[in-house]
C-alpha cells in the first residue's frame, strides 16, 4: 500500500521569492562585504583580519608569521569564503602605495605600485600588525564594543573595532555594492585630528570652519591636488566628486625628471603610453625615456627633451592631457552609518558620527573601568578586615569544615571577599602587605573619582576625547603628502605643434598637381613637371604650418603641409584629396600660422584682408572664401605680416595701383571692396602685398621690372582709383612677386 508524505511547506509565487532573495542577497553584500563602517573605516573582511592577527599576537613588536596563517585564521574562524580574496584585501592594507596608513606590516613581496597584483603567494610572505593598528585595537578588551557570534557560533567577534581615530577619512576605501558603490580617498592624519578636534569643542561648525583644518584629501603617492577650493568644498558639502592629480616633476640638467604620480598610476604604463606617442612619431620633441626608479626613489622617471629648444611648460601640459599624469579620482562617501545603513554623507556628518561613535565608546571604557575599580576596592575592603584580624581569621580556616559562610557571618563580609581572603597565600600575611593594601585603596579611591568626574561632565569627557586624539595625531601623523595647487586645465598639443618645423617650398602645377620639397631656397620653375603640365605657383613656409589652397570659384581648401609627397617626384592631384566644382581649377596657395594675413581678390578688381583661420577648411568640397561673382574668377592670395603693408593691383591695361592695406575690409569671406578703376573689358591681373623694404617684381614675358618702396611712389594712390600706366613693354603683366631687400 503506498504511503503519501506531507510535509509542511510555504507556497509563494515566484516573483515575491525572487524579490526577497535578491534584496537579501543586496543587502548582505552592502552591510557585509562592500561598504566600511563609519565607526572604524573597515569592512568586515578588513576587520577580521586585524582582529585575527591581534588574537595570533602578531603586534607591532612580535615577530611577523607567515600570511598563510593569518588568512587561514580567517577564513576558519570569521570569514567563510575564498583564501585568494581575503589574502588580497590584507595585501591591499599592506601597500604604502594603497593605504595612507598601512594597517600590516609586510615583509616579503607585497606587490608595487606599477603592479599592485604582483605580490607573492601567501605561503612566502610574512606580517604583523603595524603600529598604527594599535589605535583601533588597544581598548578592544575594555567592554568598549559590542560583540556577535561567528559564522558557526562557535566564537565571538567585535561588530566593530574601538578606533581612536576617524579611519574611515584616514585610509579611505573602495567597493562596490548592489547598486551602490563607495570611493573614500585618504586623508592626513593631523589635519583630520584637528577638524574632529574643532568639531568636538564647537559642535555648530560648518563646513567652511572645518575645511580651514581639513582643505582636502591626502594621497600616499604625494602629487598634486590641482582642483579648486571650490569644487574640493562642494566635494565635502555633498559627499559626491572628482578630485584632480597631477604629476610633479623637476629639470635636473636639461631632462625633466616626475618624482610623483597621481594615486594608483603606474609609472611602467605612463611610460608605455609616452612610448607609443613616440614610436607614432606624434611626440617628436622628445628623445629618450628612461625609469630610474629604485629603494631610495620610488618614482623616478626621466624625460630627455631632444633639445634645449624645446618648451618643457607645453610639453608637460601636452603628457598631462594625454596620459596618466593626470587623472581624476571619484569621490564618493558612501558609509554605514551608526543605524546600520548605507548613505552617502557629507564631511561634516562623517566627523559627527565618528565622534558620536566615540564617545560612547570612552564612555563604556571608563564604565568599564569603573566597575573594575570598585570591584577591586570591595576586595581591599574585605582583605583588610583580614589583615586586622589576621588570628582569628586563621583559626576560622584551620577548625572550621567550611570557613567561607563563617567568615562572612563573623566579619560581616560578602562572598566574594571571602574567596578573595581564602585565596590567599600565605607570603601574603606578611605586616607589610596591609600597608601596599591600603597604598592601592588609595590610589583605586582617587581613579574612582576622577572616572566620576570624567563621566558626570561632557565638559571634561570631550577634553578627554580631544587630549586622546591630538597624543595620536603627534605619534603617528606626519605632513602632508599632495600638494595643493591650483592650475590650469592641460592642453594637448596640436598636431602642428607637435611636428618638427621645417622650411618647406609648396610647389603647384597649372593642372593642379601638388608637392613639397625642403628648403626654401628651390628654384620652383626649373623643376620637372609632367607632360603636358607647367610650372603655376609657389609658396615658402613651414612644415608645420597651415597650407590654404583657393580656386578659381574663390572656395578655399585645407590641407596638412607636413603631408604633402616630396617633391622628388612630380607631386599628387589635389582633385585626389579634394572635390572642386566641376569647371574650377587651383589657381594659388597660402601657408602660415593661422594668424596669417593675406590679400583675396578677384579679376573683377574687389578684394579684402582676412586670416588663414578664417577661411581654412577641413571639408574636401572646401568653402567659399571669396564672392568672385558672374564671369569673374579669383586670383592667387597674397601674405603679409607688416602692419604698414601696401596692396600693389596690376591690370591687364598695364595700370598699377598701390594702396595702404588699411584702405581694405578685414572679412573672414565676401566679395570685399573695389581695389582699382577698370574699363570696359580689362580685369585684374594680380595682388601684392609686401612692406616698404620688400621689392616688388613685375614679370612680362622675359622681362621683368623691379620696384622697390621709393619706385613705387609714383603708382600710390587711393582705393578704386585708376593707379598709372606701367612703361612700355609691361603693358602685359603675367605675374607679381615680392622679395626682400
Amino acid at each position: 500500500m503506498a504511503t503519501t508524505l506531507e510535509h509542511d511547506s510555504e507556497r509563494q509565487p515566484l516573483r515575491t521569492f525572487a524579490e526577497k532573495a535578491y534584496l537579501d542577497y543586496a543587502m548582505y553584500v552592502i552591510l557585509d562585504r562592500a561598504l566600511p563602517h563609519v565607526g572604524d573605516g573597515l569592512k568586515p573582511v578588513q576587520r577580521r583580519i586585524v582582529y585575527a592577527m591581534s588574537e595570533l599576537g602578531l603586534s607591532a613588536a612580535s615577530k611577523p608569521k607567515k600570511a598563510a596563517r593569518t588568512v587561514g585564521d580567517v577564513i576558519g574562524k570569521f570569514h567563510p569564503h575564498g583564501d585568494s580574496a581575503c589574502y588580497e584585501a590584507m595585501v591591499i592594507m599592506a601597500q604604502s602605495f594603497s593605504y595612507r596608513y598601512p594597517l600590516i606590516d609586510g615583509h616579503g613581496n607585497w606587490g608595487t605600485a606599477d603592479d599592485p597584483k604582483s605580490f607573492a603567494a601567501m605561503r612566502y610572505t610574512e606580517s604583523r600588525l603595524t603600529g598604527y593598528a594599535a589605535t583601533l585595537l588597544s581598548e578592544l578588551g575594555q567592554g568598549t564594543v559590542d560583540w556577535q557570534p561567528n559564522f558557526d557560533g562557535t566564537l565571538d567577534e567585535p561588530k566593530t573595532l574601538p578606533a581612536r581615530l576617524p579611519n574611515v577619512l584616514l585610509n579611505g576605501g573602495t567597493g562596490i555594492a548592489v547598486g551602490m558603490a563607495t570611493d573614500i580617498p585618504p586623508h592626513n592624519l593631523r589635519e583630520v585630528a584637528a577638524a574632529t578636534v574643532h568639531l568636538l569643542n564647537h559642535p555648530d561648525a560648518d563646513l567652511d570652519a572645518l575645511s580651514e583644518h581639513l582643505p582636502a584629501p591626502d594621497f600616499p603617492t604625494g602629487a598634486e591636488i590641482i582642483s579648486p577650493a571650490e569644487e574640493i568644498r562642494q566635494l565635502y558639502a555633498t559627499g559626491n566628486g572628482m578630485v584632480r592629480l597631477r604629476a610633479t616633476y623637476t629639470v635636473e640638467s636639461g631632462e625633466i625628471v616626475i618624482d610623483a604620480l597621481p594615486y594608483q598610476t603606474s609609472g611602467a604604463k605612463v611610460l608605455e603610453q609616452i612610448a607609443g606617442q613616440m614610436a607614432a612619431k606624434k611626440l617628436p620633441m622628445v628623445s629618450d625615456l628612461r625609469d630610474e626608479s629604485d629603494h631610495e626613489n620610488p618614482t623616478r622617471l626621466v624625460i630627455v627633451p631632444r633639445s634645449n629648444r624645446v618648451d618643457i611648460e607645453a610639453l608637460m601640459a601636452h603628457l598631462f592631457a594625454t596620459t596618466g599624469l593626470e587623472k581624476g579620482v571619484r569621490v564618493n562617501l558612501n558609509v554605514i552609518g551608526l543605524d546600520g545603513a548605507p548613505r552617502v554623507k557629507n564631511l561634516r556628518e562623517i566627523l559627527s558620527e565618528w565622534l558620536t561613535y566615540r564617545t560612547t565608546t570612552v564612555t563604556r571604557r571608563l564604565e568599564h573601568r569603573m566597575d573594575a575599580v570598585l570591584d577591586r576596592l570591595h576586595i581591599l575592603e574585605g582583605l583588610l578586615i583580614a589583615y586586622l584580624n589576621i588570628d582569628e581569621v586563621i583559626h576560622i580556616i584551620r577548625t572550621e569544615d567550611e570557613p567561607k559562610p563563617v567568615m562572612m557571618k563573623r566579619f560581616e563580609i560578602t562572598g566574594t571577599q571571602a574567596d578573595a581572603i581564602l585565596d590567599l597565600r600565605l607570603r601574603h600575611l606578611m605586616k607589610l602587605e596591609e600597608f601596599k593594601i591600603r597604598g592601592e585603596q588609595e590610589a583605586l579611591e582617587d581613579e574612582r573619582k576622577t572616572l566620576e568626574a570624567t563621566l558626570g561632565s561632557k565638559k571634561k569627557l570631550n577634553a578627554l576625547i580631544a587630549s586622546e586624539i591630538e597624543a595620536d595625531a603627534e605619534k603617528y601623523g606626519d605632513e602632508r603628502r599632495s600638494r595643493l595647487v591650483e592650475r590650469q586645465q592641460a592642453r594637448a598639443l596640436s598636431e602642428a605643434d607637435l611636428l618638427p618645423s621645417e622650411p618647406i617650398t609648396v610647389v603647384l602645377s597649372r593642372q593642379g598637381w601638388i608637392r613639397s620639397a625642403k628648403g626654401h631656397d628651390v628654384d620652383a620653375p626649373s623643376l620637372n613637371f609632367r607632360s603636358g603640365d607647367d610650372y603655376l605657383t609657389h609658396a615658402a613656409g613651414r612644415s608645420n604650418q597651415t597650407l590654404i589652397v583657393i580656386d578659381s570659384t574663390g572656395r578655399s581648401y585645407t590641407l596638412a603641409a607636413h603631408k604633402l609627397p616630396s617633391a622628388r617626384g612630380q607631386g599628387e592631384p589635389l582633385t585626389g584629396s579634394l572635390n572642386p566644382a566641376d569647371g574650377a581649377r587651383f589657381v594659388g596657395l597660402a601657408i602660415g600660422d593661422e594668424n596669417t594675413r593675406c590679400v583675396l581678390a578677384s579679376d573683377a578688381g574687389h578684394g579684402f584682408v582676412t586670416t588663414l583661420a578664417d577661411i581654412s577648411s577641413r571639408n574636401r568640397s572646401g568653402k567659399t572664401a571669396l564672392s568672385t561673382g558672374r564671369n569673374a574668377r579669383a586670383l592667387e592670395p597674397s601674405t603679409f605680416s607688416a602692419e604698414d603693408a601696401e596692396v600693389c593691383a596690376v591690370t591687364s591695361e598695364g595700370q598699377l595701383l598701390c594702396l595702404a592695406i588699411d584702405e581694405l575690409p578685414v572679412l573672414s569671406k565676401g566679395k570685399g571692396n573695389k581695389l582699382i578703376s577698370l574699363k570696359k573689358g580689362e580685369h585684374l591681373i594680380a595682388v601684392a602685398a609686401l612692406a616698404a623694404n620688400q621689392r616688388l617684381t613685375l614679370y612680362s614675358g622675359k622681362r621683368h621690372m623691379t620696384l622697390k618702396s621709393a619706385d613705387r611712389d609714383a603708382y600710390r594712390g587711393p582705393r578704386a582709383s585708376r593707379g598709372r600706366t606701367l612703361p612700355r613693354g609691361f603693358t602685359q603683366v603675367q605675374a607679381l612677386a615680392v622679395e626682400s631687400d
